[in-house]
């Protein structure tokens, strides 16, 4: 077989394929047994690449060679080498594909168009991992401010940040969100953010929010000596989302909130690489589950919510947390925080944010699964506080500073009122289990 022959075939091995030029990405699927997998994984390669399911005229040799994509593994489990069970009705399959960069380009759109597509609608196919060569990511210029950046915008080096979405989560009128804003930023909350489902609301305006809010910022800072990051929710149709957080910017926001994947990673991404949108970006996680809820469809939560934003310019992600209310296992939850944090190549780390359900006893448990480059993120936890939301923000802090000097939630309560209400209040569910 000639070299131009092999090199226009969609297979390869492993080792056959320059990792510099191509972009890999693993799937699992699980297909009826009569169905050989070895032999259509082939034709899916070719569809996400230079053909369709019929040769056709223009997918010349020289095409191929340059832009066909190459399966490069096909993995059984459990991997049998003599017979197959008779009666098996379904067969589960790692497949790895390789695709050529210069098919795709430094850009997200073309990369799902890619790895995910038409084979989305194949059947039981699940996106579960993507390896990225490094001209690929040199393209993004990713969080603008990193953990680091926030960081120094806010003067704390090093214990978790902790963060309020103020609630109710809409409905209110700006003047009760403000009075809402002012107790959590009292209480010690370094981030307050507008929930993800207000906006640029008719009945109470972002721009509107900016101007109060950041007018009690500045008063909190001159009473307590600590800053406060006010996210707004600037998401909204193209272009009034770009009006908005440049308008919010020119107002005095210190920061932005986006509902990243119902608007687009394009639209964050233009907000995080504009220079004149110099405040850190806080990326919501609404319409994730959509993506990566079904266990044989989509692609891995790692990838909806840790290394695809992270590419796109988030400097604060917010991911679910298995401690509270959101159905996520302990192992997915930490390698989603991997993915924002881990070194991947000139990319700055991005602050993971537990969020869900969250309470103070549950801090403990979050800052030893990820650190303290975190967000811990609670609603319900501050505002329902019974003794208010300035006493929810410092049951918090206390959590922290006991968990950060190691010692028991339980001794450091016994001289903190208002962690003791909270231990009280709250219960963790999952203090005597662990789910993994």
């Amino acid at each position: 077989m000639e070299m131009q022959e092999i090199l226009g075939l969609p297979i390869a091995l492993p080792d056959g394929v320059d990792y510099d030029d191509y972009i890999i990405g693993t799937y699992l699927v699980s297909y009826p047994a009569a169905l050989p997998i070895p032999l259509i994984a082939p034709l899916l390669a070719v569809e996400q690449s230079t053909g369709t399911w019929l040769p056709v005229p223009g997918e010349t040799p020289e095409v191929r060679c340059q832009h066909i994509a190459k399966v490069i593994g096909v993995y059984e489990m459990p991997d049998y080498e003599s017979t197959v069970p008779p009666n098996l009705q379904n067969r589960q399959w790692f497949v790895q594909v390789a695709y050529p960069e210069v098919n795709i380009g430094e850009q997200i759109p073309m990369l799902l168009t890619t790895v995910v597509g038409n084979i989305s609608m194949g059947g039981e196919i699940k996106l579960v991992d993507i390896r990225f060569p490094e001209k690929y990511v040199a393209g993004f210029k990713g969080p603008k401010f990193g953990v680091e950046g926030v960081r120094e915008v806010l003067g704390v080096e090093k214990r978790p940040l902790l963060n309020n979405m103020i609630k109710p989560c809409t409905g209110y009128v700006c003047e009760v969100g403000a009075e809402l804003f002012r107790k959590a930023a009292a209480g010690g909350c370094d981030i307050v953010k507008d929930d993800e489902l207000i906006a640029d609301a008719s009945f109470n305006s972002a721009l509107e929010r900016v101007k109060s809010y950041m007018k009690i910022e500045k008063q909190v800072y001159e009473e307590t000596g600590e800053r406060t990051l006010y996210t707004v929710n600037v998401t909204d149709a193209i272009p009034k989302v770009f009006e908005n957080a440049k308008r919010a910017v020119e107002l005095g926001c210190n920061a932005l909130m986006i509902n990243y994947l119902a608007v687009g990673f394009p639209v964050m991404q233009a907000l995080a690489d504009d220079p004149k949108i110099n405040v850190p970006i806080l990326a919501h996680m609404d319409v994730a589950g959509a993506f990566y809820m079904s266990p044989w469809h989509g692609m891995s939560s790692h990838l909806v919510l840790g290394k695809l934003p992270r590419l796109a310019g988030a400097d604060v992600v917010v991911i679910p947390a298995p401690y509270g209310k959101a159905p996520v296992i302990d192992y997915k939850f930490k390698n989603a925080a991997r993915n924002l944090s881990f070194p991947l190549y000139n990319l700055k780390p991005t602050l993971p944010m537990a969020s869900g359900g969250i309470t103070p006893s549950m801090v403990p448990q979050v800052m030893m699964a990820l650190g303290n480059d975190i967000v811990i993120g609670s609603g319900g936890g501050i505002h329902a506080h019974p003794q208010g939301p300035i006493a929810g923000g410092k049951a918090f802090r206390q959590a922290i500073d006991a968990t950060m000097h190691g010692v028991p939630l339980a001794e450091y309560a016994k001289e903190h009122e208002e962690l003791a209400i909270a231990l009280k209040e709250w219960v963790d569910p999952f203090s005597k289990g662990i789910r993994i």
